[in-house]
Protein backbone atom coordinates (compact mmCIF):
# COMPACT_ATOMS: atom_id res chain seq x y z
CA UNK A 1 0.00 0.00 0.00
CA UNK A 2 2.42 2.50 0.97
CA UNK A 3 4.63 1.06 -1.71
CA UNK A 4 2.24 1.99 -4.31
CA UNK A 5 1.81 5.21 -2.75
CA UNK A 6 5.11 6.15 -2.65
CA UNK A 7 5.74 5.45 -6.73
CA UNK A 8 2.71 7.47 -6.94
CA UNK A 9 4.21 10.60 -4.90
CA UNK A 10 7.51 10.23 -6.47
CA UNK A 11 5.97 10.48 -9.77
CA UNK A 12 5.03 13.85 -8.51
CA UNK A 13 8.87 14.80 -7.68
CA UNK A 14 8.27 14.50 -3.73
CA UNK A 15 11.14 14.02 -1.67
CA UNK A 16 12.20 10.80 0.34
CA UNK A 17 9.80 8.77 -1.69
CA UNK A 18 12.07 6.99 -3.87
CA UNK A 19 13.39 5.27 -0.01
CA UNK A 20 10.37 2.48 -0.57
CA UNK A 21 11.92 1.19 -3.65
CA UNK A 22 14.64 -0.09 -1.89
CA UNK A 23 14.36 -3.65 -0.10
CA UNK A 24 16.86 -2.99 2.26
CA UNK A 25 14.86 0.06 3.43
CA UNK A 26 11.56 -1.65 3.07
CA UNK A 27 12.66 -4.69 5.05
CA UNK A 28 13.83 -2.62 7.71
CA UNK A 29 10.88 -0.71 8.03
CA UNK A 30 8.60 -4.10 7.88
CA UNK A 31 11.36 -5.58 11.20
CA UNK A 32 10.41 -2.34 12.87
CA UNK A 33 6.77 -2.30 12.41
CA UNK A 34 5.94 -5.87 12.66
CA UNK A 35 7.92 -5.16 16.59
CA UNK A 36 5.99 -2.49 17.55
CA UNK A 37 2.07 -4.13 16.24
CA UNK A 38 3.33 -7.47 18.19
CA UNK A 39 4.51 -5.77 21.55
CA UNK A 40 1.29 -3.24 21.72
CA UNK A 41 -1.65 -4.89 20.10
CA UNK A 42 -0.22 -8.43 22.43
CA UNK A 43 -0.73 -6.47 25.17
CA UNK A 44 -4.49 -5.34 24.23
CA UNK A 45 -4.88 -8.99 23.09
CA UNK A 46 -3.61 -10.76 26.22
CA UNK A 47 -5.99 -8.35 28.01
CA UNK A 48 -9.19 -9.67 26.15
CA UNK A 49 -8.01 -13.17 26.04
CA UNK A 50 -8.29 -12.83 29.95
CA UNK A 51 -11.91 -11.12 30.11
CA UNK A 52 -12.76 -14.16 28.16
CA UNK A 53 -11.49 -16.75 29.85
CA UNK A 54 -9.37 -17.99 27.09
CA UNK A 55 -6.47 -20.12 28.90
CA UNK A 56 -4.81 -22.84 28.87
CA UNK A 57 -6.28 -25.82 30.38
CA UNK A 58 -3.66 -28.96 30.18
CA UNK A 59 -0.22 -27.96 31.76
CA UNK A 60 -0.06 -27.59 35.03
CA UNK A 61 2.24 -28.44 38.21
CA UNK A 62 2.73 -31.55 38.20
CA UNK A 63 5.11 -31.97 35.14
CA UNK A 64 7.55 -29.38 35.94
CA UNK A 65 9.79 -29.96 38.73
CA UNK A 66 10.72 -26.30 39.59
CA UNK A 67 6.84 -25.66 40.56
CA UNK A 68 6.24 -23.20 37.48
CA UNK A 69 2.01 -23.42 36.71
CA UNK A 70 1.40 -22.73 33.76
CA UNK A 71 -2.30 -23.43 34.05
CA UNK A 72 -4.76 -20.47 33.24
CA UNK A 73 -1.86 -18.56 31.13
CA UNK A 74 -3.76 -17.22 27.94
CA UNK A 75 -3.27 -19.42 24.59
CA UNK A 76 -4.32 -18.83 20.71
CA UNK A 77 -1.16 -15.98 20.89
CA UNK A 78 -0.23 -17.44 17.42
CA UNK A 79 -2.65 -14.51 16.33
CA UNK A 80 -0.51 -11.75 17.53
CA UNK A 81 1.93 -13.35 15.34
CA UNK A 82 0.00 -13.77 12.49
CA UNK A 83 -1.61 -9.72 12.34
CA UNK A 84 1.83 -8.53 13.44
CA UNK A 85 3.45 -9.98 10.24
CA UNK A 86 0.15 -9.10 7.90
CA UNK A 87 0.47 -5.79 8.72
CA UNK A 88 3.69 -4.60 7.67
CA UNK A 89 3.72 -7.20 4.45
CA UNK A 90 0.16 -4.95 3.39
CA UNK A 91 1.73 -1.74 4.21
CA UNK A 92 5.04 -1.93 2.17
CA UNK A 93 4.65 -5.18 0.34
CA UNK A 94 4.59 -5.10 -3.49
CA UNK A 95 1.13 -7.37 -4.42
CA UNK A 96 2.59 -8.34 -8.14
CA UNK A 97 5.38 -10.64 -6.60
CA UNK A 98 4.27 -14.47 -6.66
CA UNK A 99 6.16 -14.97 -3.43
CA UNK A 100 5.03 -12.43 -1.21
CA UNK A 101 1.62 -13.74 -2.27
CA UNK A 102 2.53 -17.01 -1.85
CA UNK A 103 3.76 -16.66 1.62
CA UNK A 104 0.24 -14.05 2.33
CA UNK A 105 -1.98 -17.13 1.96
CA UNK A 106 0.59 -19.33 3.70
CA UNK A 107 0.23 -17.17 6.59
CA UNK A 108 -3.88 -16.98 6.72
CA UNK A 109 -4.42 -21.06 5.46
CA UNK A 110 -2.26 -22.35 8.21
CA UNK A 111 -3.37 -19.78 10.89
CA UNK A 112 -6.74 -20.27 9.99
CA UNK A 113 -5.90 -24.52 10.19
CA UNK A 114 -4.41 -23.75 13.47
CA UNK A 115 -7.21 -21.15 14.93
CA UNK A 116 -9.69 -24.25 14.36
CA UNK A 117 -7.67 -26.53 15.97
CA UNK A 118 -7.18 -23.74 19.53
CA UNK A 119 -10.85 -22.70 18.95
CA UNK A 120 -12.26 -26.76 19.12
CA UNK A 121 -9.71 -27.22 22.69
CA UNK A 122 -10.29 -24.41 24.42
CA UNK A 123 -14.27 -23.72 23.56
CA UNK A 124 -15.69 -27.22 22.73
CA UNK A 125 -13.37 -28.68 25.42
CA UNK A 126 -11.90 -31.45 23.32
CA UNK A 127 -8.46 -31.59 24.63
CA UNK A 128 -7.68 -33.94 21.33
CA UNK A 129 -8.58 -30.47 19.19
CA UNK A 130 -8.98 -30.71 15.40
CA UNK A 131 -8.76 -33.97 14.04
CA UNK A 132 -5.40 -35.50 12.73
CA UNK A 133 -6.74 -36.00 9.75
CA UNK A 134 -8.06 -32.70 8.64
CA UNK A 135 -5.13 -30.92 9.91
CA UNK A 136 -2.97 -33.62 7.70
CA UNK A 137 -5.57 -32.55 4.59
CA UNK A 138 -5.02 -28.61 5.55
CA UNK A 139 -1.36 -29.14 5.66
CA UNK A 140 -1.11 -31.82 2.06
CA UNK A 141 -3.27 -28.79 0.05
CA UNK A 142 -0.98 -26.24 1.52
CA UNK A 143 1.62 -28.03 -0.28
CA UNK A 144 -0.14 -28.80 -3.56
CA UNK A 145 -1.01 -25.09 -3.82
CA UNK A 146 2.71 -23.86 -3.29
CA UNK A 147 4.03 -26.54 -5.77
CA UNK A 148 1.84 -25.80 -8.73
CA UNK A 149 1.72 -22.04 -8.39
CA UNK A 150 5.64 -22.84 -8.58
CA UNK A 151 5.13 -24.73 -11.40
CA UNK A 152 2.60 -22.34 -13.17
CA UNK A 153 3.50 -18.78 -12.25
CA UNK A 154 5.60 -17.16 -14.83
CA UNK A 155 7.94 -15.53 -12.26
CA UNK A 156 8.74 -18.36 -10.69
CA UNK A 157 12.10 -18.50 -12.39
CA UNK A 158 15.85 -18.62 -12.03
CA UNK A 159 18.89 -17.51 -13.89
CA UNK A 160 21.93 -20.01 -13.99
CA UNK A 161 25.44 -19.33 -14.32
CA UNK A 162 26.72 -20.96 -17.23
CA UNK A 163 30.78 -19.42 -17.35
CA UNK A 164 32.92 -17.66 -15.61
CA UNK A 165 36.53 -16.52 -17.04
CA UNK A 166 39.46 -14.35 -16.20
CA UNK A 167 41.07 -11.98 -17.95
CA UNK A 168 44.24 -10.00 -16.65
CA UNK A 169 43.03 -11.40 -12.56
CA UNK A 170 39.32 -10.10 -13.16
CA UNK A 171 36.58 -12.71 -13.31
CA UNK A 172 33.79 -12.27 -15.29
CA UNK A 173 30.60 -14.28 -15.14
CA UNK A 174 28.34 -14.97 -18.06
CA UNK A 175 24.71 -16.01 -17.22
CA UNK A 176 21.89 -17.27 -19.36
CA UNK A 177 20.18 -14.50 -21.38
CA UNK A 178 16.96 -15.99 -20.77
CA UNK A 179 15.12 -16.51 -17.08
CA UNK A 180 14.05 -20.05 -17.35
CA UNK A 181 11.45 -22.64 -14.84
CA UNK A 182 13.74 -25.13 -13.25
CA UNK A 183 13.32 -28.14 -11.17
CA UNK A 184 16.74 -27.60 -9.52
CA UNK A 185 17.09 -27.22 -5.87
CA UNK A 186 20.36 -26.19 -3.71
CA UNK A 187 21.62 -29.35 -1.91
CA UNK A 188 24.38 -29.20 0.57
CA UNK A 189 28.36 -30.56 0.52
CA UNK A 190 28.18 -31.28 -3.40
CA UNK A 191 30.72 -29.61 -5.86
CA UNK A 192 28.07 -28.48 -8.09
CA UNK A 193 25.56 -27.95 -4.96
CA UNK A 194 22.24 -28.21 -7.07
CA UNK A 195 20.09 -31.44 -7.60
CA UNK A 196 17.92 -31.49 -10.36
CA UNK A 197 14.30 -33.19 -9.39
CA UNK A 198 14.20 -34.08 -13.38
CA UNK A 199 17.32 -36.08 -13.13
CA UNK A 200 15.99 -38.71 -10.10
CA UNK A 201 12.87 -38.99 -12.79
CA UNK A 202 15.68 -40.19 -15.68
CA UNK A 203 13.59 -43.06 -16.05
CA UNK A 204 10.37 -41.42 -17.71
CA UNK A 205 12.39 -40.27 -20.72
CA UNK A 206 11.09 -37.65 -22.52
CA UNK A 207 8.42 -36.62 -19.66
CA UNK A 208 11.33 -36.81 -17.31
CA UNK A 209 10.70 -33.16 -16.73
CA UNK A 210 7.56 -32.81 -15.94
CA UNK A 211 8.07 -36.40 -13.83
CA UNK A 212 10.37 -33.88 -12.09
CA UNK A 213 7.69 -31.60 -11.30
CA UNK A 214 5.35 -33.99 -9.45
CA UNK A 215 8.19 -34.60 -7.75
CA UNK A 216 8.58 -31.31 -6.51
CA UNK A 217 4.97 -30.78 -5.16
CA UNK A 218 5.32 -33.57 -3.71
CA UNK A 219 8.44 -33.15 -2.27
CA UNK A 220 7.30 -29.40 -1.14
CA UNK A 221 3.77 -31.35 0.46
CA UNK A 222 6.32 -33.37 2.58
CA UNK A 223 8.26 -30.52 3.85
CA UNK A 224 5.36 -27.83 4.68
CA UNK A 225 3.98 -30.97 6.64
CA UNK A 226 7.20 -32.05 8.15
CA UNK A 227 8.27 -28.63 9.32
CA UNK A 228 4.78 -27.63 10.28
CA UNK A 229 4.58 -30.50 12.33
CA UNK A 230 7.95 -30.29 13.84
CA UNK A 231 7.38 -26.49 14.96
CA UNK A 232 4.08 -27.21 16.47
CA UNK A 233 6.21 -30.10 18.73
CA UNK A 234 9.00 -27.92 19.68
CA UNK A 235 6.11 -25.41 21.02
CA UNK A 236 6.36 -26.82 24.37
CA UNK A 237 8.52 -24.20 26.91
CA UNK A 238 8.31 -20.86 27.43
CA UNK A 239 9.62 -18.85 24.24
CA UNK A 240 11.01 -22.05 22.80
CA UNK A 241 9.56 -22.37 19.18
CA UNK A 242 9.33 -18.31 19.20
CA UNK A 243 13.20 -18.32 19.76
CA UNK A 244 14.17 -20.73 17.56
CA UNK A 245 11.83 -19.80 14.56
CA UNK A 246 13.09 -16.31 14.64
CA UNK A 247 16.92 -17.62 14.45
CA UNK A 248 15.33 -20.38 11.55
CA UNK A 249 14.07 -17.12 9.85
CA UNK A 250 17.20 -14.61 10.21
CA UNK A 251 18.90 -17.52 8.20
CA UNK A 252 16.17 -17.79 5.47
CA UNK A 253 16.22 -14.43 5.33
CA UNK A 254 20.11 -14.10 4.39
CA UNK A 255 19.69 -16.94 1.98
CA UNK A 256 16.94 -14.95 0.09
CA UNK A 257 18.72 -11.98 0.21
CA UNK A 258 21.94 -13.35 -1.70
CA UNK A 259 19.41 -15.76 -3.53
CA UNK A 260 18.02 -12.59 -4.78
CA UNK A 261 21.28 -10.57 -5.88
CA UNK A 262 23.51 -11.22 -8.60
CA UNK A 263 26.79 -10.50 -7.58
CA UNK A 264 26.16 -12.47 -4.70
CA UNK A 265 24.81 -15.06 -5.90
CA UNK A 266 27.36 -15.79 -8.58
CA UNK A 267 30.06 -15.43 -5.86
CA UNK A 268 28.69 -18.04 -4.01
CA UNK A 269 27.83 -20.09 -7.08
CA UNK A 270 24.34 -20.47 -6.11
CA UNK A 271 21.15 -20.12 -8.24
CA UNK A 272 19.82 -16.49 -8.80
CA UNK A 273 16.08 -15.93 -8.48
CA UNK A 274 14.65 -13.10 -9.67
CA UNK A 275 11.77 -11.32 -7.65
CA UNK A 276 12.66 -12.97 -4.52
CA UNK A 277 13.85 -10.45 -2.99
CA UNK A 278 10.40 -9.26 -1.71
CA UNK A 279 10.99 -12.03 0.55
CA UNK A 280 13.01 -10.54 2.43
CA UNK A 281 10.09 -8.04 3.30
CA UNK A 282 8.28 -10.78 4.42
CA UNK A 283 11.09 -12.73 6.64
CA UNK A 284 11.69 -9.01 8.29
CA UNK A 285 7.98 -8.56 9.01
CA UNK A 286 8.15 -12.41 10.29
CA UNK A 287 11.40 -11.86 13.03
CA UNK A 288 9.92 -8.55 14.15
CA UNK A 289 6.66 -10.24 14.86
CA UNK A 290 8.45 -13.77 16.50
CA UNK A 291 10.73 -11.29 18.72
CA UNK A 292 8.02 -9.15 19.64
CA UNK A 293 6.02 -11.77 20.64
CA UNK A 294 8.93 -12.96 22.76
CA UNK A 295 8.15 -10.12 24.70
CA UNK A 296 5.19 -11.81 26.77
CA UNK A 297 6.24 -15.56 25.37
CA UNK A 298 9.64 -15.40 27.68
CA UNK A 299 9.43 -17.08 31.12
CA UNK A 300 7.90 -16.85 32.55
CA UNK A 301 5.37 -16.77 29.81
CA UNK A 302 2.48 -14.58 29.82
CA UNK A 303 0.59 -15.81 26.73
CA UNK A 304 1.12 -19.15 24.71
CA UNK A 305 0.77 -18.98 20.65
CA UNK A 306 -1.01 -22.36 20.66
CA UNK A 307 -1.16 -24.26 17.21
CA UNK A 308 -2.49 -21.26 15.80
CA UNK A 309 1.30 -19.78 16.30
CA UNK A 310 3.16 -22.69 15.97
CA UNK A 311 1.29 -24.97 12.69
CA UNK A 312 2.13 -21.60 10.95
CA UNK A 313 5.57 -20.61 11.76
CA UNK A 314 6.41 -24.24 11.05
CA UNK A 315 4.60 -23.99 7.66
CA UNK A 316 5.73 -20.30 6.64
CA UNK A 317 9.58 -21.64 7.21
CA UNK A 318 9.00 -25.03 5.06
CA UNK A 319 7.02 -22.43 2.15
CA UNK A 320 10.36 -19.98 2.63
CA UNK A 321 12.57 -22.58 2.10
CA UNK A 322 10.80 -24.13 -1.37
CA UNK A 323 10.23 -20.49 -2.47
CA UNK A 324 14.14 -19.86 -2.30
CA UNK A 325 15.38 -23.43 -3.60
CA UNK A 326 16.79 -24.13 -0.32
CA UNK A 327 14.21 -27.12 1.15
CA UNK A 328 17.09 -29.65 1.24
CA UNK A 329 18.55 -27.66 3.83
CA UNK A 330 15.80 -28.03 6.09
CA UNK A 331 17.33 -31.26 7.75
CA UNK A 332 20.20 -29.25 8.78
CA UNK A 333 18.51 -25.72 9.64
CA UNK A 334 15.60 -26.89 11.04
CA UNK A 335 17.57 -29.89 13.13
CA UNK A 336 15.90 -29.05 16.25
CA UNK A 337 12.30 -29.76 14.81
CA UNK A 338 13.20 -33.06 13.11
CA UNK A 339 14.68 -34.41 16.27
CA UNK A 340 11.61 -33.55 17.86
CA UNK A 341 9.22 -35.34 15.22
CA UNK A 342 11.87 -38.29 15.60
CA UNK A 343 11.79 -38.83 19.33
CA UNK A 344 7.68 -38.51 19.14
CA UNK A 345 8.01 -41.67 16.23
CA UNK A 346 10.75 -43.03 17.94
CA UNK A 347 9.17 -43.28 21.17
CA UNK A 348 5.58 -44.01 19.83
CA UNK A 349 7.28 -47.07 17.88
CA UNK A 350 9.02 -48.64 20.69
CA UNK A 351 6.15 -48.38 22.74
CA UNK A 352 3.83 -50.65 20.41
CA UNK A 353 6.83 -53.00 20.18
CA UNK A 354 6.65 -53.38 24.29
CA UNK A 355 3.05 -53.53 23.73
CA UNK A 356 3.13 -56.96 21.70
CA UNK A 357 5.60 -58.30 23.97
CA UNK A 358 3.41 -57.58 26.89
CA UNK A 359 5.94 -55.11 28.36
CA UNK A 360 5.88 -51.23 29.87
CA UNK A 361 8.50 -49.92 27.98
CA UNK A 362 9.49 -46.00 26.88
CA UNK A 363 12.61 -44.93 24.68
CA UNK A 364 12.67 -41.64 26.41
CA UNK A 365 11.61 -40.38 29.77
CA UNK A 366 8.65 -38.29 28.02
CA UNK A 367 8.47 -36.63 24.16
CA UNK A 368 8.60 -33.99 22.17
CA UNK A 369 12.68 -34.69 23.54
CA UNK A 370 12.77 -31.36 25.29
CA UNK A 371 10.10 -32.59 27.83
CA UNK A 372 12.88 -35.42 28.71
CA UNK A 373 15.33 -32.86 29.99
CA UNK A 374 13.00 -31.81 33.16
CA UNK A 375 11.52 -34.63 34.16
CA UNK A 376 12.33 -36.19 37.53
CA UNK A 377 12.76 -40.24 38.50
CA UNK A 378 9.71 -39.45 40.48
CA UNK A 379 7.89 -38.64 37.71
CA UNK A 380 8.72 -41.83 36.01
CA UNK A 381 6.43 -44.32 35.18
CA UNK A 382 6.57 -47.22 37.84
CA UNK A 383 8.10 -50.41 36.42
CA UNK A 384 8.39 -48.94 32.79
CA UNK A 385 11.37 -49.53 31.12
CA UNK A 386 13.19 -46.78 29.65
CA UNK A 387 16.11 -47.30 27.58
CA UNK A 388 17.48 -43.50 27.68
CA UNK A 389 17.10 -42.03 30.85
CA UNK A 390 19.65 -38.75 30.56
CA UNK A 391 20.08 -36.54 31.87
CA UNK A 392 20.14 -37.36 35.66
CA UNK A 393 19.12 -34.10 36.99
CA UNK A 394 16.10 -31.77 35.55
CA UNK A 395 16.75 -28.67 34.09
CA UNK A 396 14.84 -25.64 34.72
CA UNK A 397 13.16 -24.68 31.41
CA UNK A 398 14.52 -21.62 30.83
CA UNK A 399 18.01 -23.32 30.68
CA UNK A 400 16.47 -25.85 27.97
CA UNK A 401 15.43 -23.08 25.82
CA UNK A 402 18.49 -21.46 25.80
CA UNK A 403 20.75 -24.07 25.08
CA UNK A 404 18.09 -25.06 22.16
CA UNK A 405 18.08 -21.57 20.84
CA UNK A 406 22.31 -22.02 21.07
CA UNK A 407 22.04 -25.80 19.29
CA UNK A 408 19.75 -23.66 16.56
CA UNK A 409 22.49 -20.78 16.12
CA UNK A 410 25.18 -23.40 15.08
CA UNK A 411 22.85 -24.86 13.25
CA UNK A 412 21.88 -22.19 11.34
CA UNK A 413 25.82 -20.94 11.48
CA UNK A 414 25.94 -24.78 9.51
CA UNK A 415 23.83 -24.03 7.06
CA UNK A 416 25.31 -20.94 5.53
CA UNK A 417 28.78 -22.39 5.81
CA UNK A 418 27.20 -25.44 3.32
CA UNK A 419 27.37 -23.06 0.40
CA UNK A 420 31.23 -22.94 0.54
CA UNK A 421 31.87 -26.51 1.99
CA UNK A 422 31.08 -28.37 -1.30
Amino acid sequence: MLYYLAAFLEKMDIPGMRMFSYVSFRSLMALIISLLVSMWFGEYFIKLLKRKSIAETQRDVKIDPYGTSKKGVPTMGGVIIIIAILVPCLLLGRFDNVYLILMLITTVWLGTLGFLDDYIKIFKKDKEGLHGKFKIIGQVGLGIIVGLTLYFSPQAVIREKVNVTQTNGIETVTHKSQEEKSTKTTIPFFKKNQLDYADLMFFCGKYKQEAGWILFVIITTIVVTAVSNGANLNDGMDGMAAGNSAIIGVTLGILAYVSSHIQYADYLNIMFIPGCEELVVYICAFVGALIGFLWYNAFPAQIFMGDTGSLTIGGIIAVLAIAIHKELLIPILCGIFLIENLSVILQTQYFKAGKKKGVVQRMFKRTPIHDAFRVTKEQMIPGCNYKYTFPKRPYHEAKITVRFWIITIILAAITIITLKIR
